[in-house]
């Protein structure tokens, strides 16, 4: 069943609400059909360590799930990324499909300035630091419905780092119970969409779509700061209406326009993290809550009976309501990073107004020992720019 959604606004605030019970997470017993896989072939990455499972101390629980996200957002824009080519759910195969988007030699991109605006927004939203200078990356894939070979995204640079997110969650029955929680933005960066292959099981065959190839997304980087299904779930429903509200995306999940990547991993209290999986692809909070679940179930599991976690990518089968292997997780040096051309279009510099102004140690507004920090006069009206100022990003080739 999925978790109650509350809605509780005060000036400037919003939270999701959700009646979470984490402590279920970490109990022993094999989730609802679940099946041991036993060894599977080693991957193509390098080796990883045997983690098996050992005796927990007196006291303490059995074991601690780590979670974090990565979030790819639908930037609500007319065209792409890089093309001036048309943004429409739902149109016709292969009918909003420019040059560039197909990959054709002699090609160029051009940056949208919507975009850039759209990330800068959510950043200065999530308390993110903006960086003035962002580029673009080529992170190589070799799968049919990216013509190119390699999506162009943010690695080194991107265009906002460290910020945070707040919310809300019932630890217990009682609204008393109910706690604020903020897990770490790492990172939020501009990439390409991919196009969509459409499988055809009574031909046997596969058909390629490239109306989404080249579409704008926001990735949003979450720390592992979680711990279990419903605590990712409200995370990514605070996040869903933040960017509502802002109008940078969409962000309707049943369309594909926010889908979440839940990186999990399971170890003994006071002991290093344990190996990771990814679970990929996942459109829905409820859906999201469930594979996480059932994944740090499958890991204690499988190490309690001897086996061993490999790093790899699985999908969730939300018919079955288990998680199955995909395929080996990639490392970087799969993905072959390198600087994306050319470099008028792939490096930016933002132009960014100061955002605001940290009072110093002997400044005169900082409040006087008891007072509320809320009582503190805000800065002067100079040292201040609204989101939507700030969000007016002027761009220029890097130097």
């Amino acid at each position: 069943m999925a978790a109650p959604m509350l809605r509780w606004c005060c000036p400037g605030r919003r939270f999701a609400f959700a009646r979470v019970g984490c402590g279920s997470c970490h109990r022993r017993g094999p989730p609802t059909g679940s099946t041991s896989n036993g060894k599977r072939g080693q991957s193509s990455v390098a080796q990883q360590p045997h983690i098996t499972a050992q005796k927990p101390r007196k006291g303490e629980p059995e074991w601690a799930a780590v979670v974090g996200l990565e979030i790819h957002a639908q930037i609500a824009s007319n065209s792409k990324l890089f093309s001036g080519s048309q943004v429409c759910f739902a149109a016709p195969p292969n009918s909003l499909v420019s040059f560039f988007d197909a990959s054709l030699p002699g090609t160029l991109p051009v940056l949208n300035r919507r975009c850039v605006e759209a990330a800068v927004m959510t950043g200065l939203a999530l308390d993110c630091h903006i960086n003035r200078k962002s580029l673009f990356d080529r992170k190589h894939y070799f799968y049919a419905d990216l013509p190119a070979g390699y999506q162009i995204t943010q690695q080194r640079l991107p265009i906002a780092v460290n910020g945070s997110l707040a919310y809300s969650v019932y630890v217990g029955r009682k609204p008393s119970q109910m706690v604020t929680r903020t897990v770490r933005v790492k990172q939020i960066q501009l990439e390409q969409d991919s196009g969509k292959s459409l499988h055809d099981d009574l031909r046997s065959q596969t058909l390629i779509d490239l109306n989404r190839a080249g579409i704008g997304l926001l990735e949003l980087v979450l720390e592992p700061d979680m711990s279990c299904g419903e605590e990712a779930a409200t995370a990514v429903r605070e996040l869903q209406l933040i960017l509502q509200a802002l109008g940078t995306s969409q962000a309707n999940m049943a369309e594909g326009q926010l889908r979440v990547d839940a990186n999990i991993s399971v170890h003994r209290p006071g002991e290093p993290l344990g190996i990771r999986t990814e679970v990929k692809n996942l459109n829905s909070a409820r859906f999201l809550a469930k594979a996480i679940d059932y994944e740090i179930q499958r890991q204690i599991n499988e190490l309690e009976n001897g086996g061993e976690i490999l790093n790899e990518t699985r999908s969730f089968d939300f018919k079955l309501g288990c998680t199955v292997p995909m395929r080996d997780k990639e490392g970087k040096q799969d993905y072959r990073f390198m600087p994306a051309q050319p470099a008028p279009a792939a490096a930016l510099r933002l132009r960014v107004p100061p955002l605001r102004r940290r009072p110093a140690a002997g400044d005169q507004h900082r409040p006087a020992a008891g007072a509320s920090p809320r009582a503190a006069p805000r800065d002067p009206p100079e040292a201040r720019a609204t989101v939507r100022d700030a969000a007016r990003a002027q761009l220029r080739p890097a130097e």
